[in-house]
């Protein structure tokens, strides 16, 4: 009787968990002098994410505690964002710049902004 209340047990875990993943399209913002700005619209699929300008290459997004973006805009900006906010519509990051001065380049915000789902 154990072993057939643990197998149940183990079934609603696997069918509540939810996919942490980072899909659809979304506008990208940016903070400039506490005034949120459009920028671009980006499209996340696959582990890949894509502006709709064309000039700007693919960039790819890892997972983990937190969700990085790498490739943003130039080679030394990513992006982070938790895990817990990608549930949300509008979901806040941070930049963060590979060239920091500090030890740990993710320790360092040098701007912020939201991705806004498009629906």
């Amino acid at each position: 009787m154990k072993y057939f209340a643990l197998l149940i047990t183990l079934f609603s875990i696997s069918f509540n968990q939810k996919t942490d993943k980072l899909t659809g399209r979304y506008n990208y913002l940016i903070e400039e002098d506490n005034v949120y700005i459009l920028k671009d619209k980006i499209t996340f699929k696959d582990s890949v994410f894509v502006f709709d300008s064309k000039y700007m290459p693919k960039g790819k997004f890892s997972y983990g505690n937190v969700i990085l973006l790498d490739n943003f805009i130039n080679m030394d900006l990513i992006i982070s964002i938790q895990k817990d906010q990608i549930e949300k519509d509008t979901i806040p990051f941070f930049m963060h710049d590979k060239k920091s001065s500090s030890a740990n380049y993710l320790d360092e915000v040098v701007g912020k902004g939201k991705l806004i789902r498009i629906k």
